[in-house]
């Protein structure tokens, strides 16, 4: 063999070796960038509320919210790395136009709902730290501002979300032993319970599944390169094991409030100063519990202003298709820096401004599964070539009827909010 074939032999391995390593990377960053997402600070108060009022019958409520979730991520992230393209265009491929609409609904719900993020990210500090929620607030969004002028913001970014979200499975397993919930009327109320609230499920997808959060572990790998045909297989595998943390985390918070329900603590879900997630985790575990709640609420608001800003300014593009990834991060701060100022100004997120934002949720999640599944079913040239799985699509065509009946809702409250 001739010396001078010898370190480029050798060095092919190790290529290799290291695009799988960056591709396991990338997966891991997105699973938990979506999982995060998801477990915002108004799920947690939401879920702790309707615990309160339905008991273990909430727990079908959580089954549902997984399952649909499910189906709309592993279209969603199996069609954007099938196309290689941003939500938005492809939106604009299918029905031109309709990806501007796309990306101005996620663009204004994701500016709005950070203010809920940044204010629930406070009330954690509160809880934590004993601080005021306004300037706990104040301090988080400075955080997020930091992470991100920091030169090497996507690395950051990737690792925060990974430590965040297995801590927040930990802690909450913790209280959810300390509540000594009742295992076996949870499981039974899962799959048979005693009664079904539209109502609450419509709530829960709306602000757990809608909105940014869709979008926001597809676009990530899409900005990691992790595109085309060959990556489908694994892609489908990250989806599916995004939607397993995700659950998890919800149903283990779910049970850590039920075991606190059950145990005959009334929860105060309508007073002026309610928090009835923090009551229970306090109930539950006592000051400990309450530090613990703490650093759930803080962890799910910080990593939730990340995730609604990252995913939010990765629609930019469809506006400015020459924006570098420069720019993006810039504009990501500027992003950031107007959801604290108005934060600062309003000193709290108005319930006004939440409704507002939940409505427009109900809008973006029917509008981008009904365009991503016509590509799935008529566009196979957007996704070179590939034969769509039929079952996929007629799963995902279900959950889009689900969804558009949850949007008549949402049109109301919009509406509503702007006096019409």
């Amino acid at each position: 063999m001739n010396d001078s074939t010898r370190p480029s032999d050798e060095l092919e391995p190790r290529v290799s070796l290291s695009n799988v390593k960056n591709r396991r990377s990338s997966l891991v960053a997105a699973i938990f960038l979506m999982a995060t997402s998801a477990i915002g600070p108004g799920f947690i108060t939401q879920t702790a509320t309707f615990t309160s009022d339905m008991g273990g019958a909430f727990a079908f409520g959580i089954l549902a919210c997984i399952v649909i979730d499910f189906i709309v991520q592993l279209n969603v992230w199996r069609i954007v790395t099938l196309t290689g393209k941003r939500a938005s265009d492809i939106a604009n491929e299918a029905f031109p136009g309709s990806g501007y609409v796309l990306a101005i609904l996620v663009l204004v719900g994701g500016l709005v709902f950070n203010v809920g993020n940044i204010a629930g990210a406070g009330l954690g500090l509160n809880a934590l730290l004993g601080i005021s929620p306004q300037w706990g607030g104040i301090v988080s969004g400075i955080i997020a501002l930091g992470i991100f002028l920091y030169k090497r913001a996507g690395l950051i970014v990737d690792r925060i979300m990974i430590v965040l979200g297995l801590l927040m499975v930990v802690l909450t397993l913790f209280v959810a032993y300390a509540s000594h919930p009742p295992l076996g009327e949870a499981l039974r109320q899962t799959v048979a319970p005693d009664k079904i609230d539209f109502a609450s499920i419509t709530t829960i997808i709306g602000g757990s599944v809608g909105g940014y959060i869709t979008y926001a572990g597809a676009h990530r790998l899409l900005d990691k390169g992790t595109v085309g045909k060959e990556h489908i297989a694994e892609v489908s595998r990250a989806a599916f094991s995004g939607i397993l943390v995700t659950g998890i985390m919800r149903y283990v918070l779910f049970i850590a409030i039920l075991g606190v329900v059950a145990s005959g603590v009334t929860l105060d879900v309508s007073g002026a100063t309610a928090n009835p997630a923090a009551q229970a985790f306090e109930s539950a575990a006592g000051k400990t519990g309450l530090a613990i709640f703490g650093f759930i609420m803080w962890a799910a608001g910080i990593s939730s202003v990340i995730g609604a800003a990252y995913t939010s300014i990765s629609f930019l593009n469809t506006f400015a298709p020459a924006l570098t990834e420069r720019g993006r991060h810039w504009a990501t701060v500027f992003f950031i820096l107007i959801t604290l100022i108005t934060y600062a100004s309003i000193g709290k997120a108005p319930s006004a401004l939440l409704v507002f934002a939940g409505g427009f949720n109900g809008l973006i999640l029917p509008l981008g599964l009904t365009l991503f599944l016509y590509v799935g079913w008529r566009r196979s040239d957007l996704m070179g070539g590939y034969h769509y799985p039929r079952w996929l699509l007629v799963l995902g065509a279900v959950v889009c009827l689900i969804t558009w009946s949850m949007a008549i809702d949402s049109i109301g409250t919009v509406f509503s909010f702007v006096g019409l």
